[in-house]
């Protein structure tokens, strides 16, 4: 099973690269399948492609969920406990 989280854009290093972030996490997606992309965007993420785009509040709803999740079952995550800015 795979499991997609919102990732921030912090630098579109081409039309096919970006650079994302989850709290601490950066790391490089291709943008093959997402057009138009921008720093500060939110993406979702799949075996490194980003495949969809969300805007803020679906990000922070989502963030919010994946926190209360990790919460519930006891986890410890950084990332997930990352406020959207």
């Amino acid at each position: 099973m795979c499991l997609a989280v919102p990732q921030r854009v912090t630098k579109v290093i081409d039309e096919n690269w970006a650079l994302v972030e989850l709290g601490a996490v950066s790391s490089r997606v291709s943008l093959a399948f997402v057009d138009d992309v921008a720093v500060g965007d939110y993406l979702i993420v799949h075996v490194g492609h980003a495949i969809a785009r969300l805007d803020v509040a679906q990000a922070e709803e989502s963030l919010a969920l994946f926190r209360q999740i990790a919460e519930t079952l006891g986890i410890e995550n950084d990332a997930l406990h990352t406020r959207v800015p």
